[in-house]
């Protein structure tokens, strides 16, 4: 008799907990959060089924071959780094890089130098041009005579060497 006794409280439990849960489901927030749930089962279904076209089939199966490709590759690149770590090409590669870059960081102080130079010899340049002005005015004044051609001779002469430096 207690065993019917336990089955019946069991059995009221049980239709309790599901009077319970009725009562919850009608909820409206459980209605919104199973529509939910319902809308995504939907599109898990719509993706499951899209999935399986023969298009997307190919496309997955590409995918495989692309990316065993890239493990071939992957595979071949460390070989080929190893053989030239091996062969010590990259160590006199990058010794050659860094002498390199010291030669060209060596022209830097260089370059400073032969700006001023450069300034230096068009200032200079500038004062003989002035100079050779003042003579051809002077000389002008002066008659004309073979050394007076000679030095216009000499000026056009500096006037062009001055234009092809500057």
């Amino acid at each position: 008799m207690e065993e019917k006794k336990s089955k019946l409280s069991e059995i009221r439990a049980t239709a309790f907990d599901a009077v319970e849960m009725m009562r919850l489901i009608g909820n409206p927030g459980v209605i919104e959060s199973l529509s939910k749930v319902r809308d995504t089962a939907f599109q898990i279904n719509e993706i499951i089924h899209g999935l399986q076209t023969p298009q997307m089939v190919k496309n997955i199966e590409n995918f495989r071959i692309i990316s065993e490709n890239f493990n071939e590759v992957s595979s071949k690149m460390q070989s080929t780094v190893n053989h030239l770590k091996e062969t010590g090409i990259i160590d006199k590669t990058t010794h050659l890089v860094d002498s390199a870059k010291q030669k060209i960081d060596s022209f830097d102080g260089i370059n400073a130098d032969i700006g001023s130079v450069v300034a230096s010899t068009k200032e200079m340049l500038d004062s003989v041009s002035g100079l050779v002005i003042e003579i051809t005015q002077t000389v002008s004044s002066v008659k004309k005579s073979q050394t007076a051609a000679n030095v216009s001779d000499s000026i056009t002469d500096v006037k062009e060497f001055y234009h092809t430096v500057s």
